[in-house]
């Protein structure tokens, strides 16, 4: 197996990007959000961590968490997420021999995009890129729109304004 490397710094903030298996035409995360929900509960029950952001889109998810202090272990997070989730559906996905042999359900890509937050800049950052996505992708016209984001909490904590990304031909600290 590869050695991945990963940025394992106890206590820290991260973002990532966690991606299904069959992206094209699926909008299973939103079609099942109450599972992925409960799954995310689930597991920080066990494995506290804080979501500072998180957003929900038809086929991937962005969010940035951090992690208590002295714990480095996002994978068994991830890993317990996406097992959960998995479980929790009726098994319809097609299955390929290797996913088969290793008794793997066909949900989710095996792997996913870390990246340790650095400094305030880097994590406004990608504050605005977790929010911005349903835009981006052409999901809606206004961030505030899509309902599967931490947008609407952060508006409430006066974090964002409620206007903020009516557009992408807007100025933001984003950058595509």
């Amino acid at each position: 197996m590869p050695n991945y490397r990963r940025a394992w710094h106890p206590g820290g903030t991260y973002f990532f990007t966690v991606n299904l298996l069959e992206r094209r035409h699926n909008n299973l995360l939103v079609r099942h959000i109450d599972l992925l929900r409960d799954a995310v509960r689930e597991v920080r029950a066990r494995h506290p961590f804080e979501i500072h952001a998180w957003v929900v889109l038809p086929e991937h998810l962005h969010c940035i968490i951090a992690l208590p202090e002295g714990d480095h272990d996002f994978a068994v997070r991830w890993r317990r997420i996406k097992a959960i989730f998995s479980k929790s559906l009726p098994r319809e996905e097609l299955l390929s021999a290797t996913r088969l042999r290793r008794g793997e359900r066909g949900i989710w890509q095996r792997r996913y995009w870390e990246h340790l937050i650095r400094d305030e800049q880097d994590y406004a950052a990608h504050m605005d890129y977790v929010h911005i996505n349903p835009l981006k992708h052409g999901l809606v016209k206004q961030v505030s729109d899509w309902p599967y984001s931490t947008f609407h909490r952060l508006v409430t904590q006066a974090v964002y304004p409620a206007d903020w990304a009516g557009g992408l031909d807007e100025t933001l600290s984003y950058n595509a």
